[in-house]
């Protein structure tokens, strides 16, 4: 994202952003310099519920699944 003078145009942080920042944490396939860009355009407080929210679908769902494999 450039602006016509060739500076970078200042990036607000959104939720959508710390959700793909998350998604790719847990599956642990990051390039170093896009890394780098989501720590300076990421708010940390989006980025702490989204990992809490994803880690308890996670085990729900791993519950879920272990019953239902049992269960049959």
């Amino acid at each position: 994202m450039t602006e016509p003078s060739g500076k970078l145009a200042p990036v607000t942080s959104s939720f959508g952003r710390s959700i793909k920042v998350v998604a790719w944490s847990f599956l642990g396939i990051r390039k170093n310099s896009e890394y780098q860009q989501d720590l300076a355009r990421v708010n940390p407080l989006h980025v702490i519920v989204v990992a809490l929210v994803s880690v308890l679908l996670f085990v729900v769902s791993l519950v879920v699944f272990v019953n239902w494999v049992v269960a049959k």
